[in-house]
């Protein structure tokens, strides 16, 4: 494991533990430590500490910052498990499940606010501009997830349009992480424009991948093979069938309305694989990959944190942390 990676995971695990909440009512705090401490790659707040380090040479100034985003990023986790009806998060009961519906969801209400609590603590001479992207970058992931519900409800959905999707509800806190720990380190705004073009190209290139392990993957990814076409979502691979298929795309269509779930996940994945889909797919990472990369190299920053950032791209991609 990349040794600066390791020592800002451990600093995020033990900044969790210590975050200062009330203990009552229990039933609004504790599902707030429950999925703060169910683990994960704690990418979002490590992004804020690598933005940190490329222009303060540390990362010690944005440790409230990088709270602050894990925070919001675990408030959407427990919204969207309500949404999406999930029993299970990180092998374990979501909070819906543990607690109630509306436990849940207030106890997420708590969580956003506990994020700007955490982001309050900021500098002054900082505070306004990274609330300023953080209020933006909540404000879209918002955005993401609605247009994210609203594609489910239609037959066809073009290719920018689903882009622009992953764009506001994946790539857009990636971006705002790094951005906020890099202003409280002091970057410049084109350096803030390049790390924005990094973001979006890794956030683009997880989401296609994520999007082809679901179909094609197996539960070794933490994936049931299918389980996006079982719950008729649209993703990267169904857009560009749909887009590939033209006049004829009412097959897809018609396999998406088949009842018998199994049979379902089976006829659309034989499309998938007629139109070559899973080599189309991983052709797209591999770009989106490659941008991200240039973007980096563009980078002035400091070299372990640039080093650190081509690390973390390529194990997300291959899904190996």
């Amino acid at each position: 494991m990349n040794k600066l990676y390791s020592q800002m995971l451990t600093r995020v695990e033990k900044e969790i533990e210590l975050i200062d909440m009330p203990i009552s009512p229990s039933n609004l705090y504790d599902p707030v430590r429950y999925i703060m401490g169910l683990g994960g790659k704690r990418v979002r707040p490590i992004l804020a500490l690598l933005g940190n380090q490329l222009y303060a040479g540390s990362f010690e100034t944005a440790i409230n910052h990088a709270m602050a985003v894990e925070m919001f990023h675990n408030f959407t986790l427990v919204h969207d498990d309500v949404m999406d009806s999930a029993d299970v998060r990180r092998k374990l009961p979501t909070v819906h499940k543990k607690w109630t519906t509306n436990i849940a969801l207030l106890s997420g209400d708590g969580m956003l606010v506990l994020a700007y609590q955490l982001l309050q603590k900021s500098s002054p001479e900082t505070f306004v501009d990274t609330a300023k992207i953080f209020s933006r970058t909540a404000l879209e992931v918002c955005e993401g997830q609605q247009l994210d519900m609203d594609f489910a409800e239609i037959d066809h959905v073009s290719m920018p349009d689903y882009l622009g999707m992953i764009r506001q509800k994946t790539a857009v806190l990636l971006t705002g992480s790094l951005q906020i720990g890099a202003i409280v380190g002091g970057a410049k705004k084109e350096e803030l424009d390049t790390l924005e073009d990094f973001a979006e190209s890794l956030g683009l290139a997880f989401q296609v991948k994520d999007d082809y392990l679901d179909a094609f993957g197996d539960e070794e990814f933490g994936k049931v093979q299918g389980g996006d076409i079982i719950e008729g979502k649209r993703t990267w691979l169904t857009v560009k069938s749909l887009e590939l298929l033209g006049s004829e795309a009412y097959r897809l269509n018609d396999a998406y309305e088949i009842q018998d779930a199994e049979q379902r996940v089976k006829k659309v994945l034989g499309i998938y694989k007629e139109l070559k889909i899973p080599y189309l797919a991983n052709k797209e990472v591999e770009r989106y990959s490659k941008t991200a990369a240039e973007s980096i190299e563009k980078l002035n920053g400091n070299s372990e944190a640039k080093e650190t950032l081509s690390w973390l791209v390529d194990k997300l991609i291959g899904r190996t942390i």
